[in-house]
């Protein structure tokens, strides 16, 4: 399952998705996490209203089953949760190794049913190219 996370530093949860300059992407499982890649945005988006921004941060997280941000706005949510992505927000920011610590530490037990089904995401993607072959 494919995790991202909003950052302007690439260590910490600490940007709204709309403004943030990189999204971080880990693919996760019970065993542990590993880096995938970090999308960066040179886009100005310091302007609020400014749909078009949304565009290539929502094709960067397409794959993902879980966003992490410090906030976002409801159109934001909106258009991540039609892409099948659970958005989840901090309150303050956060080390992504914790929070891929606590995931991993969660994935281990008996997840959430919100969670089972974000899991899911990606198992669907590889049944459907088993079915093609």
């Amino acid at each position: 399952m494919k995790v991202a996370f909003a950052t302007q530093d690439l260590v910490h949860v600490d940007a709204h998705f709309g403004w943030t300059k990189n999204i971080a992407i880990y693919d996760l499982s019970p065993e542990g996490a590993r880096f995938v890649e970090a999308v960066q945005f040179t886009d100005t988006v310091a302007e609020d209203g400014n749909e078009d921004k949304l565009t290539a941060r929502i094709d960067a997280i397409k794959d993902c089953a879980i966003l992490y941000v410090a906030a976002i706005g409801g159109s934001g949510a909106a258009r991540v949760v039609a892409q099948n992505v659970h958005p989840m927000k901090v309150a303050q920011p956060e080390p992504i190794a914790d929070l891929l610590d606590k995931l991993c530490t969660v994935l281990k037990g008996t997840p959430p049913p919100w969670l089972r089904k974000a899991m899911l995401k990606g198992e669907e993607r590889k049944l459907d190219f088993a079915e093609e072959s």
